[in-house]
């Protein structure tokens, strides 16, 4: 995706639970300086603290409205609705560009509903996701959401095609309001509650939602939340547009199971080589809010 799109909004203040007077120092030493507007929610899942900066507002998602999608396949296929093992075929019309593989596959090609999956999370597949949001439909990953008790979620189209244009939107990606969004919608709290639930087992089941996590587990882009973590274990999907980046997940750290969600929007310049300044950022407030939170 390369549109350029500002968000604003009111400031408002760091949100903790449980934090030390350290990490919200640190915290605002990094926000003073920060490439853009922040957004943020983390969560040590053992021990319930907790720490968010505008955590409750509505963001660009980017690819993170990737893990819903997701989820909601795992929750049709649970349903009977959809089979794993069905086969979709690739076709110039639904190749787009951007991130992933399919779109330099022979015309033709029937790939399993699971591997297009895979495809979405693991190298972050645009023309995989359309693939997929074909199948389900946006409404139906809307469906889910508000089961999943994400109010502010929402997978609002497809990703654009080459033409530009809208493709497959969902009501919600219907209503005036929510254009400036693109993909979809989400809050940081939003996110960290669905990865909660994931490793909690309480995502269509407790079997699928350990699927999930090792498909997370697996994602290569690792430029944002898992850069500075060393050997420590990350389960992340993360999200770029010419103005931002984001990077949802799991941190499997020695202090604790920590859950977080990070946007940095509104950065002046693109920049699509791996330091760029939103990646670089979220790293760096990745380690501080891990070491901080820990137990």
């Amino acid at each position: 995706m390369h549109r350029r799109l500002f968000l604003f909004a009111a400031p408002a203040a760091l949100a903790a639970q449980g934090a030390s007077p350290a990490l919200e120092a640190k915290v605002k030493e990094l926000l003073a300086r920060a490439p853009g507007q922040v957004w943020f929610y983390a969560k040590n899942l053992d021990n319930g603290a907790s720490y968010g900066h505008r955590a409750g507002e509505q963001v660009r998602t980017a690819s993170t409205i990737k893990l819903p999608i997701m989820a909601a396949v795992f929750a049709e296929v649970e349903a009977g609705r959809a089979k794993f093992t069905e086969t979709l075929p690739l076709t110039k019309e639904n190749k787009v560009y951007g991130s992933g593989v399919l779109k330099e596959f022979s015309d033709g090609l029937r790939i399993p509903l699971r591997d297009l999956v895979h495809l979405m999370i693991v190298v972050s597949d645009n023309t995989a996701t359309n693939m997929v949001l074909d199948r389900i439909t946006a409404d139906t990953v809307n469906r889910y959401a508000a089961e999943w008790g994400l109010t502010q979620t929402f997978s609002m189209r497809k990703i654009l095609g080459a033409a530009g244009q809208p493709l497959g939107a969902s009501e919600a990606g219907k209503l005036e309001k929510n254009k400036r969004f693109g993909l979809g919608a989400s809050t940081p709290r939003d996110m960290v509650k669905l990865l909660e639930k994931l490793e909690r087992g309480e995502v269509v089941s407790a079997a699928a939602s350990k699927e999930m996590i090792a498909i997370l587990r697996r994602q290569q882009i690792q430029d944002g939340i898992a850069r500075r973590l060393g050997e420590v274990k990350v389960a992340s999907k993360s999200g770029a547009l010419d103005a931002l980046r984001s990077d949802v997940g799991i941190v499997y750290a020695p202090g604790g199971r920590i859950a977080m969600a990070i946007t940095v929007d509104g950065m002046p310049k693109p920049d699509w080589s791996p330091d760029n300044a939103g990646d670089l950022f979220i790293a760096e407030l990745a380690k501080v809010l891990v070491e901080g939170l820990g137990r």
